[in-house]
């Protein structure tokens, strides 16, 4: 049971990565307005399509359970400091508290996010993984 729930955790939280990357690359206008808003514009093309990479390559090494620690690794690269950037809820006025709260709560989700990923980092994958498949396969040589 534990393995298919190790398995089921490595398919919910690639989902998330998929998604993003996904809203990046056909929303690509709203994009650029985003992190123009942000005072992002050092060549926001190039970073929008190496954060799709990073985001997909990362989401499915993790989904299939092979190097998932460099897939983590990937998407931490990215979505740490994106979390720092875009939640800065503690920069919104106390004043503004419905702003505030949303904001701190996308943020709080953010960082269980990270959590998950820093998970994946150091524990990999259980027993079903491409890593397992090919560390168990033997291939039969004549």
């Amino acid at each position: 049971m534990k393995d298919i729930l190790d398995l089921l955790g490595r398919l919910l939280i690639s989902v998330i990565f998929y998604f993003e990357a996904y809203d990046k690359m056909f929303f690509m206008t709203a994009t650029r307005k985003t992190m123009s808003d942000y005072g992002i514009f050092w060549h926001q093309d190039l970073l929008i399509y190496g954060s799709c990479f990073c985001l997909i390559l990362g989401a499915t090494l993790i989904s299939l359970g092979y190097r998932s620690g460099f897939g983590a690794l990937l998407i931490l690269f990215y979505w740490i400091p994106l979390t720092f950037i875009l939640d800065k809820f503690w920069e919104i006025p106390l004043s503004d508290h419905e702003t505030r709260r949303s904001v701190s709560l996308h943020f709080m989700k953010n960082i269980a996010i990270i959590g998950g990923l820093l998970m994946v980092f150091t524990h990999g994958t259980g027993r079903y993984s491409m890593r397992r498949l090919f560390a168990t396969t033997r291939v039969g040589l004549k």
